[in-house]
């Protein structure tokens, strides 16, 4: 057979495998930017004239805990703690646990908050790490919501574990102890527990914000700056389309497979009944919800995962590219693990839109679509390499690529300035566009980088560490 007929046959084969991959990603795109902005126009037109306060100001209210995973936070402790202390709800309480923190963590709390120990009666309902140096409750009646627990490290999802055991109240709040939240946050988060009557709500997570070069003093979001390093900016501009337009529209369908870290709130009595959070996985906070849809599916109880578009949580994201890759090098790893774990769900009409539609969604365009995107690449330079290219169309194929790429991006933009609006500086929008042009330059390539990095670590160095994550604290 001639080698030139192989190789033309299979240079086709892969034009067309990519040609066709290519135009299902642009088309989920499209779909999942219609649902979102649907789901969004509606939560926005029904709340408007909602007044929180007075539907939430009663002791009748549902209890929340708020479980704040801490090692090594001496630098904010105090500030972020005061400011979970803060927040405009009535029945909840706050567990601080320090997972076996090396510097001065305990001793600030112990001391900023006139903490003492005290003798805790814990029914463990979900096996953890031992506790180090006990348990501590406030002698000053002003922090009578304060619970710090001190425990052996064990990791963020055994510390999560520990606050679950602790919690005695109805749903839980995980947040990362460094992440601020506003005032009204539990109010909006735990609303969509009480809109349904025939369907339990299990989980209801947020948007999640940079504060990046925010001015924030003793715990309050005082004035919204758009950072200038373009590496942050990009990264604004990253979560607005995976927030806004992508897990908005996972929302709409009763589709979505994953609540941030940061922020989310769940039902204890779920969330104990699969097991609580795994141990052994880098992505606790995508396990989790895959499985406590995977056990509502299986008991057949008819439930949702809610998720809403208001700004309540604001996080440090990553200012240098080493911390940035070792970051998606873990979500990588976390993904992969959940979907392992989880395979039998995939194509499964026992499951539901979970079987059917979200996860193969996830596997293929999250799990595999930097895979293609590099194979695409080689493909592209042996092409180059060994046969003639019609460059025309070639750089037709880019730039469309590119153009929609910009058109996603400008969309979530619009999507922000015809809703919340955060920033709002002269000036700013000239930069957020400039930022989209430049995005797929600046922060895409290491997005990809990051992402086959975590293949290899995972396969190939069978990495379980978080990797380093270092912040330099919101408060300046």
């Amino acid at each position: 057979m001639d080698i030139n007929y192989i190789l033309n046959t299979v240079a086709q084969v892969f034009y067309y495998f990519f040609l066709i991959f290519t135009i299902l990603i642009i088309s989920s795109y499209i779909i999942l930017a219609f649902f979102s902005t649907r789901e969004t126009s509606d939560y926005i037109k029904k709340n408007s004239f909602l007044q929180y306060k007075d539907l939430l100001s009663s002791d009748l209210a549902p209890s929340i805990s708020i479980i704040a995973p801490a090692y090594n936070e001496s630098l904010n402790i105090i500030e972020n703690v005061r400011s979970l202390l803060s927040i405009h709800y009535v029945n909840f309480n706050v567990i601080i646990v320090n997972d076996g923190s090396k510097d001065d963590s305990l001793e600030k709390l112990i001391k900023a908050y006139s903490l003492e120990k005290v003798e805790y009666l814990l029914d463990e309902k979900i096996k953890t790490q031992p506790l180090r140096h006990g348990v501590f409750k406030s002698l000053n009646p002003a922090f009578d919501k304060l619970i710090v627990v001190d425990k052996e490290n064990g990791g963020k999802a055994d510390a999560l574990n520990v606050g679950i055991n602790f919690s005695e109240n109805k749903y839980i709040a995980c947040i990362d102890v460094d992440c601020l939240l506003l005032k009204d946050s539990l109010q909006k988060m735990i609303k969509p527990f009480l809109e349904y009557t025939d369907t339990k709500v299990i989980a209801s997570g947020g948007v999640i914000r940079i504060a990046n070069s925010c001015k924030i003093e003793d715990g309050k979001l005082l004035e919204i700056n758009f950072p200038k390093k373009w590496l942050e900016r990009a990264q604004i501009l990253e979560y607005l389309r995976s927030f806004l337009l992508g897990r908005m529209a996972w929302a709409r369908l009763n589709g979505l497979l994953v609540i941030s870290g940061a922020f989310g709130i769940f039902d204890k009595e779920i969330a104990i009944k699969v097991g609580g959070y795994d141990t052994k996985t880098v992505g606790e906070d995508m396990e989790i919800v895959v499985r406590m849809r995977k056990y509502m599916e299986e008991t057949k109880q008819k439930y949702k995962v809610a998720y809403i578009p208001d700004p309540l949580c604001w996080t440090e994201a990553p200012d240098n590219y080493k911390i940035f890759t070792s970051q998606r090098n873990r979500w990588t790893r976390g993904t992969i693990e959940t979907l392992k774990m989880h395979k039998n769900i995939g194509l499964n009409p026992k499951y539901g839109i979970l079987g059917m539609l979200s996860f193969p969604y996830w596997y293929i365009f999250e799990r595999l679509a930097p895979i293609v995107e590099v194979l695409g690449i080689i493909y592209f330079i042996l092409l180059v390499i060994f046969r003639e290219l019609n460059w025309v169309f070639v750089l037709g194929f880019f730039l469309v690529a590119y153009l929609f790429s910009l058109v996603f991006s400008f969309v979530a933009i619009f999507s922000e300035e015809f809703t919340y609006n955060q920033y709002k500086k002269k000036g700013t929008g000239i930069e957020l566009v400039l930022t989209i042009f430049f995005e797929p330059l600046i922060l895409h390539p290491f997005v990809l980088y990051a992402a086959m990095r975590g293949n290899y670590d995972y396969y190939f160095n069978k990495k379980k560490k978080w990797g380093v994550m270092t912040r330099k604290g919101l408060s300046k």
